[in-house]
């Protein structure tokens, strides 16, 4: 791995565990095995160019996760609460410290660091779109993937930090019930509107 790309990964790590500000270039130096000259050598902006990197290369990670966990199962609403359950298990084993590094940098940062914000919300931006894509896939019309990868992405994030506060797995389980079972009512309403030949009347009425 390169220099350039150890800093990056050692930073995404630190800002998952104790956020932007906790995080000196010190200890992202120790951490990355880099002496401090290397940081800035490679990173001329500094500690706030080293989280742009790392929330870009944390966020290309994560949206790769999204077909590696749902593929798995035939049925998509049975593979997003499988996902989820996963998610539970992996923070659990880490001591409730895996958290997500966009999500957690944007709570913090939003309003002190608008250059990170916008590196955030391009992320989130990539996220939604290839996740949208992705959906489509699976069978969603394109209106509904996109709704589906917001509702995803909303829970999961709300779960990590419900889950950290409480130290219980239950926030991402019943985020995970509650997601699938909105995937599968949209199924249903498609399936429904196909039977019925007409997809817009059809699936009007399926969902009222």
């Amino acid at each position: 791995m390169k220099t350039d790309e150890r800093i990056a990964l050692a930073m995404a790590e630190l800002l998952r565990k104790q956020g932007y500000g906790a995080t000196g270039i010190n200890q992202l130096a120790r951490a990355a095995g880099a002496p401090t000259g290397s940081i800035y050598h490679h990173f001329k902006g500094g500690k706030r160019e080293v989280a742009a990197a790392a929330l870009r290369q944390t966020g290309a990670a994560y949206i790769q996760l999204l077909p590696l966990l749902l593929d798995a199962h035939a049925d998509l609403a049975v593979a997003i609460e499988a996902a989820f359950a996963a998610a539970a298990e992996d923070m659990e084993n880490t001591g409730w410290a895996n958290m997500c590094p966009v999500g957690t940098v944007t709570a913090e940062v939003a309003d002190t660091e608008p250059t990170l914000r916008e590196v955030a919300a391009e992320v989130m931006g990539t996220w939604i779109d290839e996740g949208s894509r992705y959906l489509t896939t699976r069978g969603l019309s394109e209106t509904d993937s996109r709704s589906v990868i917001f509702a995803i992405l909303t829970a999961i994030e709300g779960a990590f930090v419900l889950a950290r506060g409480l130290r219980s797995a239950e926030p991402f389980l019943a985020a995970g019930r509650s997601v699938a079972a909105y995937v599968a009512s949209l199924e249903r309403a498609e399936r429904a509107a196909r039977a019925a030949g007409a997809p817009g009347a059809a699936r009007a009425r399926a969902k009222a």
